[in-house]
Order: structure tokens, then sequence, then C-alpha cells
């Protein structure tokens, strides 16, 4: 059986002899209703705060799982996008390997390249040098010969143009010829 504060106040006793005091009993029971009466106030207000603060529970738990929902995206996005970036990373380090013993390969064949046409000019060079040294040796041989050419033309010419004895016009002095001068 539930009772109100409003059946407290109407509640009529029966009247005994030797009973207790009226006024004292109508007094107490006014005073436990109105205490009654304010304890259902203050169980409906809590009740009240209760359901308000079960509410803002509520929206605190949502507002946790949408922030644990939200952390658990920016966590996969920031995974996702480190992911990428390493892999483009990775792209970029691979063609810039590829591209660097490419360049490395074609700066190899240059360097044989060269290396091969500073071999020919040197054999070009010795090839050169040997001429060189064959056509002053000729020369050099030329120019002896030409040297002994000349003296024995000389040569020839003094005991040619040498004059004899008897064709001399003074007897005293001997004529005397000069040659190569």
């Amino acid at each position: 059986m539930k009772v109100s504060p409003l059946d407290l106040r109407q509640v009529k006793f029966r009247k005994t002899f030797r009973g207790f005091d009226r006024a004292e009993v109508m007094a107490l029971m006014a005073e436990v209703a109105d205490d009654y009466e304010n304890a259902l106030r203050d169980v409906d207000k809590l009740r009240q705060e209760v359901a308000k603060m079960e509410a803002l529970l509520g929206q605190h738990r949502e507002h946790e799982r949408d922030l644990r929902n939200t952390l658990l995206t920016a966590q996969k996005l920031s995974d996702e996008f480190r992911a990428n970036a390493e892999a483009q990373a990775r792209q970029i380090i691979r063609e810039a390997e590829g591209r660097s013993d490419l360049l490395l390969q074609k700066t190899q064949a240059r360097l044989e390249d060269v290396q091969r046409e500073i071999d020919g000019m040197k054999l070009k060079r010795r090839d050169v040098e040997t001429t060189i040294e064959s056509t002053i040796q000729t020369l050099r041989n030329t120019l002896e010969f030409v040297r002994e050419q000349e003296n024995r033309e000389r040569d020839e010419k003094i005991l040619f143009h040498r004059p004899r004895l008897a064709e001399t016009t003074d007897l005293h002095e001997p004529r005397r010829v000069l040659s190569g001068s």
C-alpha cells in the first residue's frame, strides 16, 4: 500500500477514551505529511537530476565514442599517409638509383670512349714522332750527302783549275787561283 502526503493529511482516527491527544497526533501527522511531501519532492528532483545526469552521461559517452572513432580514423589515415609516403619515397629512391645507374653506365661508356681516343691519339703521336724522326734522319742524311757532294765538287774544281807551271806569264811569281770564294 502506497500512502501519499494527502492521505496522511486526511486520515481520521477514531476517538477513544484514554487515547492520544488528538491535536498532538494531528500535528505529528501534518508534520510527517510535510516531511513525506518534501521527501517525495526531493526524490522527484533527484530522479529528474539522475535523468539529466544519465542523459548527460549518455551524451558524454556518445562524445567519447565519437572521439574514439575520430582517433581511430585519424590513426588509420596517419598510417595510410605514412605508408603512402614511404612507398613514394621508396619509388623515388628506386627511380633515382635507376637514373644514377644509367648515368653511371653512360659516364663509364664515355670514359671508355675517351680512353680509347686518348690511346688512339698516343698511337698517332708515336707514328708522327717516328715519321718526324725518320724525316729528320733523311734530311740529315741528305744534308750530309749534299755537303759531301759540295766538298767533292770543290775538290774537283780545285784540281781542275789548278794552274800549270808552264802557263804562267810571269816566271818569278806563280799564279794562284782561289776557288770557292
